[in-house]
Formats: structure tokens, sequence, C-alpha cells
């Protein structure tokens, strides 16, 4: 690979692993992913994991595997820092014992490395709460409320949940939990959902901000028509190990506490000096993607901070954004550098597309937003919404696999449905 362009891509998400799928595939560069992870997983799905209505192991995408059909290298490991004159990233490989450090040399850096829930540093929370923000943390929730769930299926007492935060993941949390309790119940233990108390606590004055006030209202009805305790305008002011406290006084015990609010980027951003930040330590950049103050840097999805330049708004820190910059940095980067120009060649500026949003409550109900066109809500009508929210899942195994490849991995997952388990308790 002598005289190519070096790029390392940190983060194997959305952006990441579609960036370095996209530029293996041109062969133009050399490319290196790394991930602290083995293996990628699409975030949107992290809730079904975490809820067990959905197996972890059958749609996760190795790596190495990957990296191997399409061009690119995979290095394992964490970002810890970057030494931007002699352009080396080092990173941590945390599987390995001790958590040695190692360094790749970069032309041109990408960071792609997503995002954390933020709490704000309510006292407490750190401790006692868990989140859902990688398949790790998914996997650890799991454990928990299977323990729990065991100890109940025998008529052992009520499971008592707390969810802060009332955006797409804490509202599509809730209904995957309530959905894989009621699949349980047929496992031997009927009066199961009847012990489940789940409250979802939002501070705003509604749930899903980011959607129609009518969607807002139709979920808040429908998690109420599921049993489940929905506490609008209540900010949290502290957690403990019997659960949360609200800001005027009122306590609401849970033995499981997830915090699902706010977004922040991850803390070894806030190590990287010289580099311009966002108020939430997202890393800025400018219309082409690069960093503001190194234009050897970009940044891609949540850990960037990205102004719209037609609207003067934030792009949203969503995997549809993500996406989209992966695509456009793919397309003009992989032209450029098979036409032999160095990665720092000015690129055209990047304009997000808002196209929509879906949220999806299990087998519930769903809706999605297209431009002012809202569609979706009802048991029959949401299945519009949550068809809609599988196929973009599978617009991305797609772009990932091929279209031969991609298509018989759906076929698999939907012949899988029918001889596993609808919850796994493993």
């Amino acid at each position: 690979m002598a005289g190519k362009a070096r790029i390392v891509i940190v983060g194997g998400g959305v952006a990441g692993i579609e960036l370095a799928t996209s530029l293996g595939r041109g062969g133009s560069a050399d490319v290196i992913l790394a991930d602290r992870s083995l293996s990628h997983i699409w975030k949107p799905m992290l809730h079904t994991f975490a809820a067990g209505t959905a197996r972890a192991d059958r749609q996760k995408v190795n790596f190495f595997a990957q990296a191997c059909r399409n061009g690119f290298r995979f290095q394992p490991g964490a970002l810890v820092g970057i030494d931007r004159r002699a352009r080396r990233v080092r990173l941590a490989v945390e599987a390995a014992e001790g958590r040695p450090e190692v360094e790749r040399a970069y032309d041109l850096l990408v960071l792609a490395i997503g995002s954390r829930a933020n709490d704000f540093g309510t006292p407490g929370v750190a401790k006692h709460c868990l989140t859902i923000d990688d398949l790790a943390e998914a996997e650890h929730f799991h454990e928990q409320l299977r323990c729990q769930l065991l100890a109940r299926l025998d008529g052992g007492g009520v499971l008592e949940i707390a969810i802060v935060g009332g955006g797409a993941t804490g509202v599509e949390l809730a209904a995957e939990l309530k959905h894989a309790i009621n699949m349980l119940a047929a496992y031997g233990s009927p009066d199961l959902p009847g012990r489940l108390r789940l409250t979802l606590i939002e501070s705003g004055p509604r749930l899903l901000p980011a959607f129609p006030e009518k969607v807002s209202r139709a979920a808040a009805r429908t998690l109420s028509d599921l049993a489940v305790e929905v506490r609008t305008g209540a900010m949290v002011t502290a957690a403990d190990a019997a659960g949360f406290v609200l800001k005027d006084g009122t306590r609401i015990s849970a033995e499981l506490k997830v915090w699902a609010a706010g977004v922040k980027a991850p803390d070894v951003l806030a190590g990287l000096d010289g580099l311009e930040r966002s108020r939430t330590g997202q890393l800025v950049v400018g219309a082409d993607l690069r960093t503001t103050r190194d234009p050897a840097i970009i940044a891609l999805g949540d850990c960037a901070s990205l102004t719209d330049l037609r609207t003067g708004q934030p792009v949203p820190a969503t995997a549809q954004a993500a996406r989209q910059e992966a695509q456009h940095l793919s397309r003009h980067l992989g032209r450029a550098l098979s036409r032999g120009e160095a990665p720092a060649t000015q690129l055209p500026p990047f304009r997000y597309v808002e196209k929509g949003a879906i949220v999806s409550l299990a087998d519930f109900n769903g809706w999605g937003t297209l431009g002012r066109y809202t569609f979706g809500g009802g048991r029959l009508n949401g299945l519009s919404a949550r068809l809609t929210h599988d196929l973009l899942y599978r617009q991305h195994q797609i772009g990932l696999y091929g279209p031969l490849r991609g298509t018989m991995t759906w076929m698999l997952d939907d012949l899988d449905r029918l001889i596993s388990p609808p919850v796994r308790l493993d």
C-alpha cells in the first residue's frame, strides 16, 4: 500500500463502518477502522437487545470479517489521544490485560465515536443508574433484567423499573419492556405483567419533543394503556439505590434505573488539546466536516457539532445525520482519492437533508414523519411506521453486505424469528 493515503477511522458505528466499507472497496487509500468492540451493532436496535426481544448475536457485523471482504483493516482499540503534530492516533486495546496502547499514523483522521447519555452531574446517577449507549451496556441491562425476572416468574413480588428520558430511546425502551414482559407471561407466569411497575420520567412538558405534538400525545396514551406511568415536567435531582428523587421532593422507587436523557460527547474528546468543542463536548466542524482547527481531522455523527448552513440550526445527533455525513464523505473523498489527490483536498460542503423520523413502540404502535406529513398510529396503522423502521435497518445491512448478501441476511433473520423464542432469558 506504499504511496496510498493513510486514513484512520475511529468508531465503528453507522458512520464509521459505512465510510470504511466504501473507501475500502474503492482501493485508493490505506484505510484502518478502529473500535473498542469487535463487532458493529446498529444503535437504534439497542433497546431491543436490552429488553431481550432481539438477539445481538444474530445482528452483529464482525469488524475483522467486514474488513477482509471490503479492502480495509480493522484495529481493536478505543481512542486515548492524538499527536496532531506527528499525525499519530493512540488507541487502547481494552480487551487485553493492562489496556496496552497502539499507535497508528494517519494522513486523515476521522472521528466517529458517537455520544453518551448526559446525566448533567445529577448526584447518584453515575453510581446507581444503567445506560444503554452501546451493546455492552444493553447486554448488562438485560442481565440485570433477567435476574430480576427469573426471581419473579413464580410469583416473586413486584418489579419496579424507572426510565429517565422521554425521547425516542426512553419511549421505545419502555414499550419494548412491556412487550417482553407480556410474552414472558406465556412461560408459566400469567400474572407477571401485573407485577411490573414501569415509570417513564421526562423533565420537559411532553414526550418525544422532536415529533409533532399529536404524536407525543398519542405515544403517552399508548404507554398509559400499557400501564406505564408517564411523568412529564418531572425533574430528577438525585438517584440512589432505592430509586429517584424529583425536584418537588417526590420519590420514585425502582430496582432497575435507566438513564436515557440528554446527549453529550464522549469524555475522551475533552483531552484533545487545541480542538474547538461545543458546550456538550462535541468537536466543532465546518461545512466540509473538518474540525475548525485541524484540517487533517474530520468528525462525523454524534461527536461532531455541525451547523446547517441553510437553517443556521445544529445538525441533529441522529443515525440519519451520521449516515448522510458518511455517504457525503465517502462519495467526494473517494472520488478525490481515485484521482490521486491528497486527503486534504477541499471537499464540497455537506448539506443535511431532513428525511423524517421514525419511532416504533414494539408491536403496539408506531409513527413516522416525512416533511409535514405524519403517518402511523394505532395498532394497525402504526404498522407502516414500524415497517419503515425495519426497512431503514435492512437498507443499512444491504449497504454493508451488498444486495445479495444483505437480502440473504434479511431472509435468514426472518427464518430465525420462526424458530427462536420471541424473548430470551439466556
